[in-house]
């Protein structure tokens, strides 16, 4: 277990929450639609039933912001440069015959700025197509000045905007705040990787606190949890991680294999699989049979939750009853991948 200091915590990298690397823009409108990380297969295979009590309930003074131990976190990313919003903003519910020329125009006075959406440029399309897009603006600044310039309606903002045949139709404006990648219920509390969930398909509304009070509402013992962002525009990218305090909400969460998300007007399925790390030495030679390289594959299963070099992953997994597991090793994008294995 790796005990969180407050040094780490401003030092702009995590050793045990790297940050996920953009693979792509592919952003959706309605909070409960799939996202690129759905339908990413699961080497998960469950035999044992595990039940755990609700515990650790998340209160209002917990929730006090805290530094966090992310490397796409908003304090690594944001704070230093005094930056508190992404320059890339949602904007949705726009008028149908809108294009992207003048969507540009009725934003231009906040700032420059790109107007983009999904596969826009397969599309090579004029107009969003399904009545939102994004608007990328070149300052941060820029943001706020559209924020102030907003209507707001209980916790959500609207402009009017104007088409050629529809005239001042409020649209939602939905930025994000920095400090919501992000949410350390207590910074003295030791984050342990292995007991760290990824969790795809997260909603892009959703923040960081509301993950970690719907985990911790299901499974209990939840110590950490961030939303990951691009490098760039510190955007939510549709994945999050969870830590656990203990090893039983772990294996609780990551043997359910997928958690339905509610909160507000989100309601969706998402899968969990066990965050995957790339610098760990086999658990069982501890590099000895592998020339101390690093451990490729990791073992989902509830009975061995190890690393393992393919040495030792061919000699443990020919024993009766681990012939079927199956491993995980950690994709380009940070997300743990099931693979084949073929014995030699």
């Amino acid at each position: 277990m790796i005990p969180l200091v407050p040094k780490l915590l401003f030092m702009g990298k995590s050793p045990f929450f790297p940050s996920l690397e953009d693979q792509s823009a592919t952003l959706l409108e309605d909070p409960n639609a799939p996202s690129q990380l759905d339908g990413v297969g699961v080497g998960v295979g469950v035999g044992v039933g595990v039940g755990v009590g609700v515990g650790g309930g998340i209160t209002a003074s917990q929730t006090a912001p805290l530094s966090s131990p992310s490397r796409s976190s908003p304090h690594s990313q944001g704070s230093e440069t005094g930056e508190r919003f992404s320059r890339k903003v949602f904007v949705g519910g726009l008028p149908p015959d809108i294009d992207e020329d003048e969507i540009t125009a009725s934003f231009r006075r906040f700032g420059p700025l790109v107007v983009d959406w999904p596969h826009k440029a397969e599309s090579k399309s004029y107009f969003p197509p399904k009545g939102y897009a994004f608007l990328l603006f070149q300052d941060e600044g820029s943001v706020q000045q559209l924020i102030d310039a907003c209507i707001q309606d209980e916790d959500k903002l609207y402009l009017c905007v104007s088409s050629p045949t529809i005239k001042d139709k409020p649209v939602q404006i939905r930025p994000w705040r920095l400090s919501d990648a992000d949410f350390v219920l207590d910074a003295s509390m030791p984050l342990d990787p292995r007991k760290t969930v990824f969790v795809g398909g997260v909603p892009r509304p959703l923040k960081a606190v509301e993950l970690a009070m719907i985990m911790d509402r299901l499974y209990g013992g939840v110590c950490y949890a961030g939303i990951d962002t691009d490098p760039e525009l510190k955007y939510p990218k549709g994945a999050g991680r969870v830590a656990f305090s203990n090893q039983q909400s772990y294996i609780a969460a990551i043997s359910a294999r997928f958690v339905q998300l509610q909160h507000g007007d989100i309601d969706k399925r998402v899968e969990v699989k066990p965050y995957v790390l790339d610098d760990q030495m086999c658990d069982e030679c501890q590099g000895q049979r592998c020339g101390g390289k690093f451990a490729p594959f990791f073992c989902a299963n509830v009975t061995c939750l190890q690393y393992y070099c393919e040495h030792c992953w061919a000699t443990i997994h020919s024993r009766p009853g681990r012939e079927f597991h199956k491993p995980l090793v950690k994709e380009g994008a940070d997300r743990p991948r099931a693979v084949p294995f073929r014995w030699c």
